[in-house]
């Protein structure tokens, strides 16, 4: 099966994302998931049994617009503000013309009652043609009812109705003012909610804009970034972004990350290193061969999983998705029973057709069909800006249930590589020069040890790898022998800080003994050490009363000074990768909603079985990975952080949910005219007011997800 976004023009509410998503996925090899915030299909489809072009004409058939391929880096402008403004002007005017007779403004209406109604229709006809997409749209889609059918109709019959009594003469029953305010009020609306939803896309759009639009070859010569090929060798001088991932081949450099990484601290790279593209050359000069290209770019990997996260949907959103497919049926069949039982009692047919109009146009499923998805865009725009990759709506609605969470250690809760964790310095010299003599000498080094010692550029002499024990060599004026406790003997030195090397042993470390000439002048803890945000991770999600449980292939000591450091009381150690999977399925037996955190490597089987599986890649990889939610920061407090907009994306989707439901058990009874005997009643200008701003504050309430700290 293949993947592809497509956009789809013209849907206005979840009844049109309905039918959209069922015609496709009624075609032969074709799955759909529809996204009514996004506008746009995500496809996977049988490339033997259908082609793009068999796509778009599914979209045509169901009666909505195809409007091409989903391209992250295309921007489509229009005139909607303008024409806005034009109209806003335009119905101020409309409105003191039809309406002045009845706050004392001189009027046509006593004098020329024809000509006042002749007027009030010319004034209506540019609204018509404004709103013409709507009114055809609507129509269109009669026998499928969506939110447009309901205003057409009631815009209609308004016209209709006002144009048989322009004929008669009748102009104190003339509503072309309000056809044309229903139509403003719906493009109002709809401009606001266009311009809320192209908000939430801005962290997409943010990552898209960040890479160069050329790149500089090895030979100096600039080149668009089209030109490039995988392989080629290119260059990078300070104060440049780098065009392409790559590996460094040559040279050094410190780099701001800070777009995709989120880490302020600039990060030195050298041979061998990855880069991205993107990222800035702040120092220095290196020569990269590139590697991910386009498409397959780490940036373009976020972007695709973000924009194909926000086109699936919720369990709670799929059962509203049911409810609003037969939602606008619903309201056709109140209004025409509200007409007709009006005729029965002996009401008169003008206030019939105003109960039947408003009706229809207070009516608001789009307030309904909004209520998840644009949450859901929101929440996944706001977690990508946090560098949280989440790959489907389903995991947030997910992680807000999980109850325990299981990390793994190395790699995960430790920074799983080598680290000084800890030094007894006896020399003249500050930790940093003792430091950079010890890295000079390590450099030479091929033992695993010497990847914990970065700095130190000393020119190093009659240098000797020692079989077991360590290493010797000259810098300067001076002998150095390093290594384990055997080097004592090769340096033919007496040991006399054992206090300070079992406080080192008993912390779990690895031991570096330093001897200058004759003189021990340093001890060196060396082991894999606990991310310095991991503490008060764990402590945030005991707060938070989640389970915590630490699940090692390790051995037990290691794993439970870990633990124990941590304050994590329950430990699982000595275990294989088949064995963490078949501990989180345990659990998953026994009904807990379990979050895995691994590397997304060595974890991948209980990644892959865990309710949501979390994973650590420094924002490497993407594509690969096998987990649910991607950490590109390589922080372990965004686990907190997940947890959170979990949690406030479905307080959200809820509130909406309920204000949806609540305005129609409000409104509806009133348009019909239920409370009309209190003094509680309305008109179709005021239903279609009354239909925007629900519509507007669930989009409101909705973007308050930006704004989580």
């Amino acid at each position: 099966m293949k993947k592809v976004i497509l956009k789809v023009d013209g849907m206005s509410c979840s009844a049109c994302s309905n039918r959209v998503e069922k015609y496709l996925n009624k075609q032969d090899g074709v799955e759909a998931s529809v996204n009514l915030v996004m506008a746009q299909a995500l496809v996977n489809y049988d490339e033997n049994k259908v082609d793009i072009d068999d796509l778009a004409r599914f979209i045509e058939e169901s009666g909505y617009k195809y409007a091409g391929i989903y391209k992250e880096d295309k921007e489509e402008k229009d005139n909607r503000k303008n024409y806005l403004l034009f109209f806003l002007v335009l119905i101020v005017i409309f409105m003191i013309f039809s309406m002045g007779h009845m706050i004392h403004i001189p009027s046509l209406i006593h004098k020329y009652p024809r000509v006042y109604g002749i007027i009030c229709l010319v004034f209506c006809i540019p609204f018509v043609i404004y709103g013409l997409d709507i009114l055809v749209s609507g129509i269109k889609k009669i026998a499928h009812p969506n939110m447009d059918s309901l205003v057409s109709v009631g815009v209609i019959a308004s016209i209709v109705y006002s144009l048989i009594n322009l004929i008669i003469g009748d102009v104190h029953h003339l509503y072309f003012e309000s056809a044309a305010m229903i139509i403003f009020f719906i493009k109002l609306g709809r401009y606001i909610d266009g311009k809320s939803k192209d908000k939430t896309k801005e962290a997409l759009k943010e990552l898209v804009t960040i890479t160069p639009s050329s790149a500089l070859t090895k030979s100096g010569k600039e080149i668009t970034i089209d030109e490039v090929n995988e392989g080629d060798l290119l260059a990078c001088k300070a104060g440049m972004k780098v065009a392409v991932d790559g590996v460094i081949n040559s040279g050094s450099a410190y780099f701001d990350e800070a777009f995709i990484t989120g880490e302020s601290k600039p990060v030195k790279k050298e041979k061998g290193d990855r880069v991205i593209a993107g990222s800035i050359n702040l120092d220095g000069y290196i020569e990269y061969e590139a590697e991910s290209i386009g498409p397959n770019s780490t940036i373009s990997e976020i972007v695709r999983l973000v924009v194909e996260a926000s086109n699936t949907k919720m369990k709670l959103q799929r059962t509203v998705d049911k409810v609003a497919s037969i939602f606008v049926p619903s309201i056709f069949i109140i209004a025409l029973i509200s007409f007709w039982i009006y005729i029965i009692i002996g009401k008169t047919f003008n206030e019939s057709i105003l109960t039947f109009i408003t009706v229809l146009v207070v009516a608001c499923p789009c307030a309904l069909g909004l209520a998840t998805p644009l949450a859901i865009v929101v929440s996944e725009g706001t977690s990508a800006k946090k560098g949280i990759l989440i790959k489907s709506s389903e995991v947030l609605e997910n992680v807000s249930k999980c109850d325990t969470v299981v990390f793994d250690k190395t790699g995960t809760l430790t920074y799983g590589d080598l680290r000084i964790s800890k030094v007894f310095n006896y020399s003249k010299y500050d930790e940093s020069k003792l430091l950079s003599i010890v890295g000079s000498m390590e450099k030479l080094s091929t033992h695993p040890i010497s990847k914990a010692f970065k700095e130190g550029n000393s020119k190093v002499t009659d240098y000797k790898n020692l079989d077991g024990i360590g290493i010797t060599g000259m810098i300067g004026k001076h002998k150095y022998f390093i290594g384990n406790s055997k080097i004592f003997d090769k340096a033919k030195v007496e040991n006399e800080y054992t206090k300070d090397e079992n406080e080192l042993v008993n912390d779990g470390n690895s031991i570096v003994y330093v001897i200058e000439d004759k003189n021990v002048i340093g001890l060196i803890g060396v082991r894999d050490v606990i991310r310095e945000e991991s503490v008060d991770t764990i402590k945030e999600l005991i707060k938070m009363k989640k389970d915590v449980v630490l699940l090692s292939g390790d051995n037990e000591i290691t794993s439970n000074v870990i633990a124990k450091n941590l304050g994590i009381k329950k430990v699982i150690s000595n275990v294989m990768p088949k064995d963490k999977q078949k501990y989180i399925s345990e659990l998953i037996h026994f009904s807990h909603k379990v979050m895995m955190v691994g590397d997304g490597i060595n974890d991948a089987p209980a990644l892959e079985t865990a309710t949501v599986g979390v994973s650590l890649n420094g924002g490497t990889d993407i594509a690969a990975d096998s987990s649910d939610v991607i950490l590109i920061q390589d922080e372990l407090n965004k686990v907190v952080e997940l947890f959170k907009i979990s949690d406030k994306t479905i307080k959200i989707i809820k509130e909406n949910l309920f204000w949806a439901f609540i305005y129609n058990a409000c409104m509806i009874p009133i348009a019909i005219g239920v409370f009309k005997s209190f003094g509680l009643s309305i008109n179709p200008m005021i239903a279609s007011g009354a239909m925007m701003l629900s519509s507007l504050c669930v989009v409101f309430n909705s973007l308050r997800l930006r704004k989580i700290k």
